[in-house]
């Protein structure tokens, strides 16, 4: 109970930090009375329609992506797994970026074709992956990823080349990640979008406990690991696209915040899921919050400033998984 006090702790102290900082100079104070009772007319607008939703969309879409990440390690059972292994995040971005290039109109626009990028993505992966067969290989499940991955990405720079500056600098700026776009209405899209793929990788805390043991040992105890395999696999491909249309390509959470969790927790996915949940929120919070006051009034890309932790943190894991 004292762990999970201090995750919740930080987590709170997250999205506070979350919502009183940023490049307009608010008080603490100032930020708790918008908060509760209200006052300045500014510094309440700033405060409840700017900062609580980006904080909030934040905290939501870093756990999400932490829980994808502790998913697709077990299901494919590779320490190095994370939400873009899969072809996600090409797909995705390929979607965002042809909807930035052709200005289509509308807020939602750049949004729903991220989310239609992404689930084209996953067809793809999910049909090369069952050319050999019935099996999902979870081998065959990476090397599908990577090659859709790989034509996503040679189609997203040719789209890039042949785009005007400005909108180049707008896909730039949405493929490196960022919450810029925050409100309300999308905070209440994305839980809508989210909860059930969530739940359902939560309520599958067993199943995959099975599958991290291996695919035998699964099937022994009684698992039914084709069905399994492909309904957490299309669940976790929902949940990121879900992310990546809200927030842009934001990498690493999906991999560090679970193995930071089991070296805490252990490998029981009943607690390591909303355990990861937890971090990977305070983490993506904290790390928006970062992105806003490090060099105010300008704004590093989310996606920075996780990858300045990830990428060290990734070469760790990779030199333990390699011996």
């Amino acid at each position: 109970m004292i762990r999970w006090g201090l995750l919740i702790a930080l987590a709170a102290f997250a999205i506070l930090a979350g919502i009183a900082l940023g490049p307009a100079d608010i008080s603490l104070g100032t930020v708790l009375r918008s908060l509760l009772r209200g006052g300045d007319e500014t510094s309440v607008a700033i405060v409840r329609q700017l900062r609580v939703p980006r904080a909030l969309l934040a905290f939501v879409v870093g756990g999400c992506l932490a829980m994808t990440g502790a998913t697709l390690q077990a299901l494919v059972r590779n320490p190095l797994a994370d939400p873009y292994l899969l072809g996600l995040s090409g797909g995705a971005g390929l979607g965002a970026v042809l909807a930035i290039a052709l200005r289509l109109p509308g807020s939602w626009a750049v949004p729903a074709a991220a989310f239609l990028g992404a689930l084209i993505a996953i067809g793809l992966v999910y049909r090369l992956a069952l050319v050999a067969g019935a099996i999902l290989d979870p081998r065959i499940l990476l090397l599908a990823g990577v090659v859709v991955s790989a034509f996503a990405g040679a189609l997203l720079g040719a789209v890039i080349s042949l785009s005007p500056a400005a909108e180049l600098r707008n896909a730039m700026l949405w493929l490196l990640g960022g919450f810029d776009a925050a409100s309300w209405e999308a905070l209440g899209l994305f839980s809508a979008y989210a909860t059930p793929p969530a739940l359902f990788l939560y309520y599958s805390s067993r199943p995959l406990d099975l599958l991290s043991l291996g695919e035998e040992p699964a099937q022994f105890l009684g698992a039914e690991v084709e069905q399994l395999k492909r309904r957490l696999y299309v669940a976790a491909s929902l949940l990121t696209a879900a992310c990546v249309a809200v927030s842009g390509i934001i990498g690493f959470v999906g991999l560090v915040v679970p193995h930071a969790i089991r070296m805490v927790w252990g490998h029981a996915h009943r607690s390591l899921l909303p355990a990861a949940f937890l971090l990977g929120g305070t983490l993506l919070t904290v790390a928006d919050a970062a992105a806003r006051t490090l060099f105010a009034p300008r704004e590093l890309p989310v996606g920075v400033v996780t990858a300045l932790v990830g990428v060290p943190v990734f070469a760790i894991l990779l030199r333990r998984w390699a011996r």
